[in-house]
């Protein structure tokens, strides 16, 4: 993890244990008005709309956001995209409905556990506290000329009165914090004439967002040191766009300056060169593909421009994920880490339907957007001219910085990692492979279920017996530390694209298993067949271990009925397959049983064909 890190962790855990980081956060400070109701209506400042009544696009009186929308209001939340829990319309926002546990909101936020197995996953307490929901009820608001005004603004209300200033769970994540503030912002200016928002509620709401902007103040290190991923991007991006929206807080200008700083530093370190994102995770890409809509869009409308390192690796972004993406449905490989994360929700499209932000960011971009449209671009006041022309997706692309080999071939997509870790991984997948055919996933990634669950569960899914690659025995490919923390991380050794007259072909190396034994390879080679559903899959591991290799695969249920897989060993001995019992996870908290395809030999080789039947 390096010594920068090694250091901030030492320091932060000491000095939290000698309780001097306490004075940083207070608890109840006094209330102090920096701004007027009637001012705050008349600055300067430019959101993506100016109010309820200034919106106009058009009205479409979808049945499914108006079942969604009145669930919500009866206290029916859909948690991470996924389950439904009941919470009902007095909810303590401290309560794990999944567990039952309710944290304390008089413990300070620095001593509460966040991954306690009696409380268990404390992002069902953060998920109703990030505000989401409220885009439901908004479109609702809209769409029906409804007014959900007083809904909203007491929601808001309860839950600062209900979350005492660096108190309780819902204090513990910046992250989660400058989420809150984004979508109260969204609120506030949404219902900015309305008769429910009186000056006593408004001056409560800019209380708790000043405090709240001050914790992520003082707490930016720990994202952009410690943690360093989506995390610290939506923290720079929380500090520049208060600093930018809300000039009237004392430490505005300072916010804004240094929070616009920092993000850039983020996004030059986080997105690769070639679009790829550094936690390798398709869902926490679309996380930066949001939260880069609301600050170019933003930014745009108030402020100077970002640097020309911003937006080129937000258009190497809209890249990276179109070539990935299914365009009958707009679904990406479930690859990498997933939690569920859709942090603004403006349309009724499915959770694995990307193509509503990639859409929105690609017209603000001035990009090509030859796919079906959407409406999160009007809420975001995007008014493009953009051509929309269809074009032909290339059929080879790499992505080398980030390790990706993508084979786009008639209605079939192959995506295969092979990357090159410089930043810490969270799955042990290094030349997965990930099959796709008519928009369906017939071999895929089994997800991530739950961060917060048993060892074994996450063993499971973040580790390899998950993915479409091969393990030594029962062996991961790297050793699991604690939490998200993986030691002896595999690296490519070399990959190639290429093209032969009847196949597209990759052929890609890793050392792995480096805690079993030094110097062992992986290489794994590809090929599939052209105008043919037909693949053929080599893998050699060359080890000096006992150990058998094992080669696993997680297909589709419809799979089974619809190909045939056979492998074969180093003498092209045929091998039998074991179908075993296992899990797949394609939304989070979610698990259901599935088959897996395992094929073993003592040997160092195995070759398996796949095609259609």
């Amino acid at each position: 993890m390096g010594l920068r890190y090694v250091s901030f962790r030492l320091w932060f855990e000491v000095s939290k244990k000698l309780g001097l980081l306490k004075y940083k956060y207070p608890t109840n400070p006094l209330p102090k008005q920096f701004i007027s109701l009637t001012d705050w209506k008349q600055l300067n400042q430019k959101f993506f709309f100016e109010s309820k009544e200034t919106l106009n696009f058009t009205k479409d009186r979808n049945s499914q956001l108006q079942e969604e929308a009145l669930k919500i209001i009866d206290g029916t939340l859909k948690f991470f995209s996924a389950q439904e829990y009941h919470l009902g319309k007095d909810y303590d926002w401290l309560t794990n409905p999944d567990t039952g546990f309710k944290y304390s909101n008089t413990t300070h936020w620095l001593y509460i556990n966040d991954y306690s197995k009696q409380a268990g996953d404390i992002k069902y307490v953060w998920e109703k506290s990030r505000f989401t929901y409220l885009n439901t009820i908004i479109r609702y608001d809209y769409y029906f000329d409804t007014d959900q005004s007083e809904f909203v603004l007491s929601e808001i209300e309860s839950w600062i009165k209900a979350n005492p200033v660096n108190q309780g769970p819902n204090y513990k994540c910046s992250q989660e914090t400058s989420l809150r503030v984004f979508n109260w912002l969204l609120a506030l200016h949404y219902y900015k004439n309305s008769a429910s928002l009186t000056e006593a509620r408004f001056q409560s709401i800019m209380h708790a967002i000043y405090w709240q902007a001050k914790h992520i103040n003082n707490n930016i290190n720990f994202s952009r040191i410690a943690v360093r991923n989506n995390h610290a991007i939506t923290e720079t991006l929380g500090m520049y766009l208060i600093g930018l929206l809300m000039p009237y807080f004392p430490e505005a200008k300072q916010w804004k300056t240094k929070g616009k700083q920092f993000l850039e530093q983020e996004i030059a370190y986080q997105i690769y060169e070639d679009g790829t994102f550094l936690q390798f995770s398709s869902n926490y890409h679309r996380v930066v593909i949001q939260l880069l809509t609301w600050a170019i869009q933003l930014n745009k409308l108030n402020d100077t421009p970002f640097s020309d390192t911003f937006y080129q690796r937000a258009k190497a972004s809209v890249h990276f994920l179109t070539t990935c993406m299914q365009k009958e449905n707009g679904q990406l490989p479930n690859y990498g880490a997933n939690d569920g994360a859709l942090f603004f929700k403006f349309s009724n499209q499915h959770y694995r339907d990307y193509r509503p932000q990639l859409e929105a960011l690609s017209l603000l971009l001035n990009l090509n957007w030859p796919y079906e449209t959407f409406e999160d671009k009007n809420w975001y006041g995007i008014n493009s001219t953009a051509i929309q022309q269809k074009t032909d997706t290339q059929q080879l692309s790499q992505f080398k910085k980030g390790g990706y080999y993508i084979i786009n071939e008639a209605n079939t997509m192959s995506f295969i990692r092979c990357g090159n870790h410089k930043d810490r991984p969270s799955q042990a997948d290094n030349l997965h492979l990930d099959i796709w055919v008519d928009g369906e996933n017939i071999l895929r990634d089994a997800g991530s279920y739950k961060y917060n669950t048993s060892e074994e569960e996450i063993r499971y899914f973040f580790g390899t017996a998950s993915h479409n690659t091969v393990m030594l025995n029962g062996f991961d490919q790297m050793r699991k530390g604690s939490r998200f923390i993986w030691f002896n991380w595999s690296q490519a050794l070399a990959a190639t694209l290429t093209e032969t007259t009847n196949a597209f072909e990759f052929d890609g190396t890793i050392k792995a298993f480096e805690y079993i034994e030094k110097g062992i390879t992986h290489q794994r080679k590809v090929r599939k067949f052209k105008n043919e559903l037909k693949w053929e899959v080599e893998d050699v591991i060359n080890h000096h271990t006992e150990h058998p290799i094992k080669q696993i695969w997680n297909p589709s249920e419809s799979f089974f009925n619809n190909y045939s897989i056979k492998a074969y060993d180093s003498n092209k001995q045929p091998i039998e397959p074991i179908y075993q019992d296992g899990f797949y996870s394609g939304l989070y908290g979610i698990k259901e049983p599935s088959k897996q395809i395992i094929f073993t030999s003592n040997g160092n080789k195995i070759t398996t064909v796949i095609h259609k039947v």
